[in-house]
């Protein structure tokens, strides 16, 4: 497997009107399988990376973004005109940190998933079928595997 890691990594959202680079991502990154991010993805996961804000920028569109926030004060942003999932913030989140949806990457990257988060509410019809730590919630609560 060819192993493309040009930086800065480019992502954009499926219409092409929000584009965006990352020079570098932390290493969290994980699957998420709590209620909204499924039905916000229309999945059974939302898997997201995260990069600092002076390491994320918006490079194309940044006017096409929208924001939904929820009764429980997170907020996704994403494409006014195909709907693409951009960035998920929590209000008790870190002010540093974009979260951004992995799957609107372009460009290919080594680092891969290392959790599965919100597992105590995850889609009934879905397995894991891998060796990932597991969490009831998020990282810091129960570890179920």
């Amino acid at each position: 497997m060819k192993k493309n890691e040009d930086k800065p990594y480019k992502g954009q959202c499926l219409c092409g009107a929000i584009k965006y680079e990352v020079d570098e991502m932390t290493n969290l990154t994980a699957h998420c399988h709590c209620s909204m991010c499924r039905k916000f993805h229309g999945a059974a996961f939302a898997t997201f990376g995260e990069a600092r804000k002076e390491r994320f920028r918006w490079i194309e569109g940044e006017e096409h973004l929208k924001s939904y926030v929820a009764d429980n004060g997170t907020t996704r942003q994403f494409c006014d005109s195909c709907g693409s999932s951009m960035t998920f913030h929590a209000p008790t989140g870190q002010d540093d940190i974009v979260e951004f949806t992995l799957g609107t990457l372009d460009s290919d990257i080594t680092l891969r998933p290392d959790a599965h988060i919100y597992v105590g509410s995850k889609a009934s019809w879905s397995d894991i079928c891998d060796d990932l730590p597991q969490y009831v919630d998020g990282r810091d609560s129960e570890k179920i595997t």
